[in-house]
């Protein structure tokens, strides 16, 4: 934790070397005030993540055409002893950074990011998911999951796949002009359920069909690209240890 929070406020430390070069705004309707920090996110806990895996399992970096900003195949025997199938697990992990207007207890994500139910009929039609709905309040949307639940390699290896959020929610510090700095305040870690966990046993969207609801994007969007949100309360409903937050 201690090198987290210092590789993350040498950001702000270093504002005057990019204050005139700041990344362009994203998001929906940005006012200006704060400074577009996913980089940030990514470098300091990504590269932390790759270390800790590396330095506590056997690690493969087995690659997918698309998919999370992290992910790693992991083995040990501890995951042996709780899966009993397979001492492996490939872990995906997006980063997903927030500031105070925009710490919301939930995560859009992708269909490239979610598992779903792998039907796999016959060995030429491949792995298929049936699409799961997205469940608002007043509207509703299918949500096409692109990843399979679990995955075989070529040595054999069978590796179910593992889904984290990591928020790092930042503060911002002004000088009364301007933003001088945005350090981090707390993370927030969120786990979504297996693909088979969410759809056939236990199946967690028959007993929480708002896990999850309809994203920010319009519905004219091709539908194999329309994001969703996933509710971090509903997810600390199904097990309290999928969502955590730690203050720093």
């Amino acid at each position: 934790m201690p090198e987290i929070k210092r590789d993350y406020n040498e950001a702000s430390y270093l504002y005057s070397f990019w204050k005139n070069y700041t990344p362009l705004d994203r998001g929906r309707s940005p006012i200006g005030d704060q400074y577009p920090w996913i980089e940030v996110g990514e470098q300091v806990f990504g590269n932390k993540l790759s270390r800790y895996f590396a330095s506590n399992f056997t690690i493969k970096d087995s690659g997918l055409p698309s998919g999370a900003d992290g992910r790693c195949i992991i083995s040990s025997e501890r995951i042996k002893q709780t899966l009993h199938i397979t001492d492996s697990v490939w872990v995906f992990i997006d980063i997903k950074s927030a500031g105070p207007r925009d710490d919301f207890n939930h995560a859009v994500m992708s269909p490239y990011q979610v598992s779903g139910s792998g039907i796999w009929n016959n060995i030429d039609e491949g792995v298929l998911n049936d699409p799961i709905v997205a469940k608002g309040k007043f509207v509703s949307h299918n949500f096409l999951c692109s990843l399979s639940p679990v995955y075989v390699l070529s040595d054999n290896t069978i590796a179910p796949l593992v889904t984290f959020i990591i928020k790092p929610v930042y503060k911002m510090v002004n000088n009364g002009i301007e933003t001088t700095g945005q350090p981090l305040e707390k993370i927030k870690i969120a786990c979504i359920p297996n693909g088979l966990l969410l759809t056939h046993n236990p199946n967690y969207l028959q007993k929480f069909p708002e896990l999850f609801f309809p994203g920010k994007d319009d519905k004219k969007k091709d539908l194999r690209k329309i994001r969703s949100r996933v509710s971090f309360d509903i997810l600390k409903n199904i097990d309290s240890w999928r969502v955590k937050e730690i203050y720093v």
